[in-house]
């Protein structure tokens, strides 16, 4: 996918919105997981890899493989599959290792749009915010802030840059217009808290892939739990599987989320 058309259709919605100029503030809610790889200018290197694209299955394989899916959901909240941001960089690494080469900066879908949003094309000037950051398999959980350990293994000994992870409360810039822009938030984040999910109460997603998440007070860790879930494809039957657990922050108080993650669909 190329990042270049989620920009053209963000465009396309503003203009028929009327516009940003008697707009007060803007914060971008985006796709999870997805790989945008950016150079030293700030030009995209690939198109992006999506949350669906399965192409990392063996990568996410090894990663597990490689720390312990225990050591993996205590230290990262995390334990990789297809899906998680980790697992497509070591997909790159070891398949593109030229675009690996240069790639300066790793960014998820909504990140991307909130720093086009400001005109930036500087790629120490990305942000991000919590529930996204805690998507990507480099984040921890558990000490709230990127593990550059695992994202060096992920990347076979590469360190890119990554966004700087922002507070609910704080500005990631302007847009042209003078309208403020906030963090943002991952798409499940985003919706559970459009839903105003209270304390204890649990949302579950069922379309093209499967989530559920709780608000609780204490993040919970589950190492190897399989969780399932029954998204319907336009062919009306799949079954999904995921094995691993997100630990996320609500984007305006301190209550956390278990969120299940997804995997490759069995088409059987």
């Amino acid at each position: 996918m190329a990042p270049e058309h989620w920009w053209d259709a963000l465009q396309q919605s503003i203009a028929g919105a009327g516009g940003f100029d008697d707009v007060a503030a803007v914060s971008i809610g985006g796709q999870q997981h997805g790989m945008v790889c950016l150079d030293r200018d700030g030009a995209v290197v690939r198109p992006a890899l999506l949350w669906n694209d399965t192409r990392s299955g063996a990568a996410a394989a090894d990663l597990v493989g490689e720390l312990g899916a225990a050591r993996w959901a205590a230290e990262i909240g995390v334990v990789p599959v297809a899906s998680i941001t980790v697992s497509k960089l070591r997909w790159l690494a070891d398949q593109e290792p030229a675009h690996a080469d240069a790639t300066a900066a790793v960014c998820l879908p909504h990140d991307w749009l909130t720093w086009r949003l400001r005109g930036s094309t500087d790629v120490a000037e990305l942000c991000t915010d919590r529930s996204d950051a805690s998507g990507t398999g480099y984040f921890s959980a558990a000490t709230n802030d990127y593990r550059d350990d695992v994202l060096t293994l992920a990347m076979r000994g590469r360190r890119p840059a990554l966004p700087r992870v922002l507070g609910p409360r704080e500005s990631a810039g302007q847009t042209a217009s003078g309208a403020a822009l906030g963090p943002g938030a991952g798409d499940n984040a985003a919706a559970a808290l459009g839903l105003g999910a209270g304390l204890g109460d649990c949302v579950i997603s069922l379309g093209t892939s499967g989530w559920s998440a709780r608000s609780v007070t204490q993040c919970p860790r589950i190492p190897t739990a399989w969780w399932p879930a029954s998204p319907m494809p336009p062919d009306g039957i799949s079954r999904w599987c995921a094995r691993s657990t997100a630990h996320r922050c609500w984007p305006r108080s301190r209550r956390c989320s278990v969120w299940t993650s997804r995997s490759s669909p069995d088409w059987r």
